[in-house]
């Protein structure tokens, strides 16, 4: 099935979903409610004509006035692949985790959670993954000011920022 068919396929299954295609980008994509992701989901894997056998990558996107989270989903039977986007509200972004459906989201919910504050419903165990657990904050959301010091430790990378915004984000002279 080429991606065109895919999407119908989908979006046929489930005819209550409000699901819009984004077919003029680079990678055509689905922008889906996050109420119906779990059940899109399961289609997506349990479907014979789709078999989406392998969750490659999830990951989320701060585009400061929402938060998505992207799913890259490939039949590795039928060699294709579908992606899936989430839009989330920036304040409170919660939406069911897909574990359930494939193990490999443990791992990729977490980092989300961890660098983006996306909270996965239904993880396992969601708890950050990169930073230590008292860690303040989601340091890949764009409004995040990074800490001057960790538990009395300089953070160089505060400090070389700092300068270099103070240097109007240019290199230094020496």
């Amino acid at each position: 099935m080429n991606t065109e068919e895919v999407f119908a396929t989908i979006k046929a299954a489930l005819p209550g979903a409000t699901i819009v295609e984004v077919l003029d980008n680079k990678d055509p994509y689905l922008l889906v409610p996050a109420r119906h992701l779990v059940d899109i989901c399961k289609f997506l894997r349990d479907d014979p004509r789709l078999k989406c056998d392998f969750l490659q990558c999830l990951s989320a996107v701060d585009y400061l006035d929402r938060i998505a989270v992207v799913y890259h989903i490939e039949s590795i039977f039928h060699e294709h692949r579908v992606i899936l986007k989430v839009e989330l509200p920036r304040e409170d972004s919660r939406v069911a985790s897909v574990t359930g459906i494939w193990k490999a989201a443990d791992w990729h919910e977490r980092e989300a959670f961890d660098l983006v504050g996306v909270r996965f419903e239904g993880h396992p165990e969601l708890k950050r993954i990169l930073c230590a657990e008292d860690w303040e904050g989601h340091p890949l959301r764009k409004d995040y000011a990074f800490p001057v010091d960790y538990h009395g430790v300089a953070c160089n990378f505060s400090k070389a920022r700092l300068e270099w915004a103070e240097r109007g984000g240019k290199k230094s002279a020496s």
